[in-house]
Formats: structure tokens, C-alpha cells, sequence
């Protein structure tokens, strides 16, 4: 009992931080969030604010801490049913997770803007990061509410869990389809670059971690 009350208060305390990052960055940019909200129903964000990218954005940051927190609540839901851990250890826990998620994330897009320069791919891969960091923290917005469910509707299983993880998966591929298909004869141009940067660093960071994971749980 005493793990449950602590870890749905420090969960409350992360969703209200993740709802004031939100409202904070509807406040700051109404109109960039407007186009942003809508960004699974029409390509104009990606558009307009594609071609104004910038290294460090405000409003970027503010979506990112608050995707960086909300993965980290649903990674640890994920991790609770796979692992024990002790109660006074799960404040540390998700704090070393949320920091392993935005490295991650922050050095993986660093290394594919570095590849992407060697490889001259620079015209492509900028549009496809950017697209890519844009659906991810939409997904953090879609995550809030995941994740308040999971708080205080009930607690989640397994499937639910790999149900919820499989809309987030399905959203964000769906985003990544529509940036192939509209970029196709670029990609085309460049087939076995894009295929090795493809390799190099969407498919075997993830492939790393999984193999990873499976390994925490089997010790």
C-alpha cells in the first residue's frame, strides 16, 4: 500500500508538470501550437515550420521535456511488470530514466545530423528529423492522457500496456510513411545512402536497447 500512494503521487506531480509545459507553450506560441495540434490532419506545420528550423527552439524544448516525462511514466508502468523494485528507490529510478531517455534521443539526433552531413544527405535528413522530433512530441502530448488513465482509472496490465504502446508505434509510423511517400523521388535519388543511414541509426539503436532490456530482465 505505502508503494502505491508514493508512486501515484510522484506520477500526479509529473502529469500537472507535463500540463503546465503544455500550457505553457500554448500560451507562449497560440498559433504554432494550433498548427502543431493538427499536424496528423494536414502537412501545414511540418510545412511552414520545417523550412524554419532552428538549432535550439523554445517551443520544441518545451514539447520535448514534457514527451521526456511522459515516456518516462509509461516506461516505468512497463518496467513495474517486469522487474521489482523497492519503494524508496522509485523517485531515483524514474529521474535516471527520464535523463536516459533524453540523452538518447538528444545524442541519436546529433549523430544523424552528423551522418547526414558526411553522407550528403543533409537536404533530406533535416526535413526528416524534424518531422520525426515533431511527431514524437505530439506523441508526448497524446501520453498525458495515457498516462492519467493508467493513474487513476486503473491499473494497467500487460495488454494494456502493448495496446497502448502500439497506438503511440502506429501514430508515429503513420507520420513516417507520409514524409516516404511525399519525398519519395529524393529518397529515390539517394536509395542507398538513405537505406544505410536507415540501418545505421533508426533500426539498431532500437534493436541495442531491446536486447538490452531482455537482458536486465533475465538477470
Amino acid at each position: 500500500m505505502l508503494r502505491e500512494v508514493f508512486s501515484t503521487e510522484l506520477h500526479t506531480i509529473l502529469l500537472m508538470v507535463c500540463l503546465l509545459l503544455v500550457a505553457i507553450t500554448k500560451l507562449m506560441f497560440p498559433k504554432r501550437f494550433q498548427d502543431f495540434i493538427y499536424m496528423l490532419f494536414n502537412f501545414r506545420y511540418l510545412k511552414i515550420y520545417g523550412r524554419e528550423q532552428k538549432f535550439l527552439d523554445l517551443f520544441e524544448g518545451l514539447l520535448f521535456t514534457n514527451l521526456v516525462i511522459g515516456l518516462s511514466i509509461f516506461s516505468l508502468n512497463i518496467y513495474k511488470h517486469s522487474s521489482d523494485f523497492s519503494n524508496s528507490t522509485i523517485k531515483m529510478f524514474i529521474f535516471k530514466l527520464a535523463i536516459a531517455i533524453a540523452l538518447f534521443i538528444l545524442i541519436k539526433v546529433l549523430i544523424e545530423r552528423i551522418i547526414s552531413s558526411i553522407l550528403s544527405l543533409d537536404f533530406i535528413i533535416n526535413n526528416y528529423i524534424f518531422e520525426k522530433i515533431s511527431y514524437k512530441n505530439f506523441l508526448g502530448i497524446l501520453l498525458i492522457p495515457i498516462n492519467a488513465i493508467m493513474l487513476f482509472s486503473f491499473t494497467p496490465n500487460k495488454t494494456t500496456l502493448l495496446i497502448a504502446a502500439s497506438i503511440l508505434i502506429a501514430i508515429h509510423s503513420i507520420g513516417l510513411f507520409f514524409f516516404f511517400k511525399n519525398n519519395l523521388n529524393l529518397i529515390k535519388k539517394h536509395i542507398f545512402y538513405f537505406i544505410l543511414y536507415l540501418c545505421a541509426l533508426e533500426i539498431s539503436p532500437y534493436v541495442i536497447l531491446y536486447k538490452s532490456f531482455t537482458k536486465i530482465q533475465g538477470n
